[in-house]
């Protein structure tokens, strides 16, 4: 009787952990930001790819500024003039430019999920 010998399976390897970027918008100040200004950042400090998405509403502007050196894109909704109140007010000469987004949803749908349907009773 002869025996195969079991050959070793690598280990397996951990999930790889996902870099989180150190946000430049802090929690209070993306509160703030809606009330004071009615603007929503949508995704903010992400690269050009990050924020040319196509689940995202049609009014998200794709905004990019200079920050500590570095070029950052930001999706925000809002108003043209709003958004670029809110990014004066926190980058003044660093805003480099607000362009449309690519998003497709409509503005009212986003965000919108079904409500529950219920049972119906036999």
């Amino acid at each position: 009787m002869t025996t195969e010998a079991a050959t070793p399976k690598p280990p397996e390897k951990p999930p790889e952990k996902i870099e989180e970027k150190p946000s430049i918008w802090s929690s209070s100040e993306r509160q703030s930001s809606k009330e004071k200004y009615g603007c929503e950042i949508i995704v903010d400090s992400g690269s050009l790819e990050d924020v040319s998405i196509k689940k995202a509403p049609t009014d998200a502007y794709i905004i990019k500024y200079l920050h500590e050196d570095k070029v950052h894109f930001d999706l925000t909704r809002g108003t043209k003039v709003t958004i670029f109140d809110m990014y004066w007010d926190k980058f003044k000469s660093g805003l480099k430019s607000i362009n449309y987004g690519n998003g497709s949803i409509k503005p009212n749908l986003w965000g919108y999920s079904p409500p529950q349907s219920k049972k119906k009773r036999k």
